[in-house]
């Protein structure tokens, strides 16, 4: 195989600047990623607003509430529940207790309108079969000063409950189970963020064998995340950003952080291993591994600016911040990295790991790998008709995708109050999670409004899928009224958006719509969850069309070659459809319940299907354009097509599943979190990497570059106006053995 020419691109020049200026770059890199955590840490992250967070007829109904006295959606209602098997609420024990409950929270400063089940006009907070009542009231003002206040009232139902044990006692709302899930939540975070670290430093020690090595790439990603998060806590008093945002982050950063790092440090030991010498090591892997990390970076960037085109805020923050740490990462991948490894030389094999490093094998073509390859070059049809049919068929699922914003079902039985909360849905349906109707209008104080909310009443007395209590709260002064009552269903099922749909198309128009100059509009968990599954599927197509037409071009640049940038889209569409088609079958149809601890509630989560193509997608290319830039590489060196891709998926096969090994392991820790949501973004992301790194990279991939040939490398002659790039540079060749 001859040398390549000598590589003046830019990956290459980083490379050889920060190698020769490695005081520079290591010390400028961290008073950079310092500075930055510092003052990103001391403005803080400013979130996105509740009330900005729901889109369609939702967010028209929270804009209602937003200006008016009521300020938010949520009324903070608490619920207390009191429930016998035996007792009916006419019973003296069954009346005691609800009366305890009434004079243990009343008069406490923080809440305003108690309503007991016994006072006249509350009969809807009896449920029809008589053995469950509910104590409820509202939480005065917004959520962070209601959290403070409520812990006495907790304290307060608690103390009933000890009281009278022969019957249910529990209270839940807004306030209280928010605060209770809140805390729950961020401890799982927390602990996925904790364990996710150590896991992934254990499996570089295994890909390694050597404690500096290991730690090099660890680092450098973890110092790309904490930049990133500085970064955009100070974008976000600019453009708020979702409250989890750093989670993503970290998930992100760390997956390609580690694997540029990987790509890098990998190639050197290769080329140190067949005998090149330290700086000729280096310099060649600047040239190839850092061209791909440039070129794949880049993809990975267009990929996740995808999530741009949603227009939807959590999305768009989401998107701002992956595009930032992949920036960040591939930034010190091609300069920190390059800094660190002609500083320590031979250092970076020191804590060597005796019995790890008879196991491994130092640069070239792996033997496991090549034992599978093997086959599949000898029979590439077959392989590619067996691989493709396998994929194909896990895709069935996709036919069948449902999506639903995760209600109660989401919640593990465990967490806080969700026992609570599942009895009150069970005796009084839709009352945990009912629909709020803002109404804009001239008076509410008028015989005409009026009228309206008594049209209103009644429809729902006579409907079978509209439940009452039906509660009005109103603010005379800005002519706005919050209008509460139940659906039925889950919340978030088939049944609910009927329900939904039913309040929206002829109940509320054919009162509250008569009205003159008056607006309205319906929000709640229900409602919420039908508008924002609208709106993803309207912004899908432009999301899917934008990545895969960047990416294409990108390839096509990045390769001269139509065929490569078509096959790598199509190959990408696959690995995506077939990780689509696991989360459905085991969320969705519920078949994972029993293994993984959850419930299913029909469908997944909403936003997982954009979220999950956008990162799969980047990630992916991740180790399409490693392999490739490696069997192009070999193919410029005089190799043939079948030699350049034997060759290409047999010395980066150790590396790509070392990658995707530390990818499935920090994207698994969130499949052991109890919230559904990320059950299934753990399990999708770790199952689909998998997938990719094996399936896809290590047998459809070489077996259809083996059928198509020199076809692999066509070029339309009108478009050899491309530019050229090289892929690698001129090297000394290997010391003779």
């Amino acid at each position: 195989m001859s040398p390549l020419k000598h590589s003046n691109h830019l990956a290459a020049r980083m490379g050889r600047w920060s190698a020769s200026h490695w005081k520079t770059a290591v010390f400028g890199w961290l008073i950079l990623v310092v500075a930055l955590f510092y003052v990103g840490n001391k403005v803080g992250l400013k979130t996105i607003a509740t009330t900005d967070s729901n889109v369609g007829q939702a967010h028209k109904a929270d804009n209602i509430f937003k200006h008016s006295a009521f300020k938010q959606t949520d009324p903070q209602t608490e619920l207390v529940l009191i429930q016998s098997k035996t007792l009916t609420v006419g019973a003296p024990a069954f009346r005691a207790t609800v009366q305890d409950v009434v004079r243990s929270v009343e008069g406490h400063p923080g809440m305003k309108n108690l309503r007991s089940p016994y006072t006249a006009g509350n009969d809807d907070q009896i449920s029809q079969d008589k053995h469950s009542a509910l104590v409820t009231w509202e939480m005065k003002g917004k959520y962070e000063a209601a959290k403070k206040r409520i812990d006495p009232l907790t304290a307060a139902t608690a103390a009933v409950a000890t009281r009278h044990p022969a019957l249910y006692v529990g209270e839940a709302g807004s306030v209280s189970s928010g605060k209770a899930l809140d805390a729950m939540f961020s401890k799982q975070l927390k602990n996925a963020g904790t364990r996710s670290v150590p896991l992934t430093l254990i499996i570089l020690l295994l890909v390694f064998g050597a404690v500096v090595a290991a730690f090099v790439p660890l680092l450098l990603a973890l110092s790309s995340v904490l930049a990133t998060i500085g970064i955009v806590s100070i974008l976000s008093h600019a453009m708020p950003m979702d409250q989890s945002v750093a989670e993503v982050i970290l998930l992100v950063g760390l997956a390609v952080g580690v694997d540029y790092s990987l790509f890098y440090l990998k190639r050197e030991r290769e080329e140190r291993a067949a005998g090149r010498e330290h700086g000729a090591a280096l310099a060649a892997a600047a040239a190839t591994s850092g061209r791909a990390v440039l070129v794949s970076g880049f993809t990975v960037i267009i990929a996740m600016a995808g999530l741009l085109f949603t227009h939807d805020k959590t999305f768009v923050s989401f998107g701002i911040g992956t595009m930032l740490v992949v920036l960040v990462a591939m930034i010190g991948s091609l300069t920190v990295l390059p800094a660190l490894l002609a500083k320590l030389g031979d250092r970076v094999e020191k804590g060597r790991i005796p019995w790890l490093n008879r196991l491994r094998r130092e640069g070239g073509e792996n033997r496991v790998w090549s034992k599978i390859l093997t086959p599949v070059m000898r029979h590439p049809a077959a392989a590619a008709a067996i691989a493709g049919g396998v994929l194909l068929a896990m895709t069935i699922p996709v036919l069948h995708l449902h999506t639903a914003q995760s209600g109660l079902d989401a919640l593990p039985a465990n967490a806080p109050t969700v026992g609570t909360l599942d009895r009150v849905q069970n005796a009084f349906v839709g009352t945990a999670q009912p629909a709020e109707v803002a109404v804009k209008t001239p008076s509410v104080d008028s015989a005409a409004f009026k009228n309206a909310v008594l049209g209103i009443r009644g429809d729902v007395a006579k409907s079978s899928l509209l439940r009452g209590p039906v509660t009005v709260d109103t603010d005379p002064r800005n002519g706005v009224a919050r209008i509460v009552l139940s659906l039925e269903g889950n919340g978030v099922d088939a049944t609910s958006y009927r329900a939904l749909s039913e309040l929206r198309n002829d109940v509320l128009p054919s009162t509250v719509g008569r009205l003159p100059d008056t607006e309205w509009g319906v929000t709640g968990n229900t409602a919420a969850s039908h508008d924002y599954n609208a709106k993803m599927k309207a912004s899908a197509p432009y999301v899917f069309g934008f990545v895969l037409l960047f990416a294409f071009l990108l390839l096509l640049v990045s390769f001269r070659s139509l065929v490569i940038a078509a096959k790598a889209v199509v190959l990408n569409l696959l690995s995506v459809g077939a990780a689509y088609g696991l989360v459905i079958a085991i969320f969705q149809y519920g078949w994972g319940e029993h293994l993984l601890n959850f419930r299913s509630n029909g469908g997944i989560a909403i936003w997982l299907p954009i979220f999950m193509f956008v990162i799969l997608f980047g990630l992916s290319m991740d180790y399409h354009v490693f392999i490739l830039s490696r069997v192009r590489e070999g193919y410029d060196r005089g190799l043939t097509t079948e030699q350049a891709v034997e060759h290409g998926i047999k010395t980066t096969a150790g590396t790509v599943s070392s990658a995707a090994l530390v990818m499935v392991g920090a994207f698994a820790i969130f499949a052991t979190l109890p919230f559904l949501d990320f059950k299934e973004m753990g399990i999708g992301l770790a199952a689909a990497v998998l997938i990719d790194a094996t399936i896809v990279r290590a047998v459809l991939l070489p077996a259809t570059m083996k059928l198509l040939g020199d076809w692999n490398w066509y070029l339309p002659s009108w478009l050899n106006w491309l530019p050229k790039l090289d892929h690698g540079t001129r090297v000394p060749e290997p010391a003779a053995a």
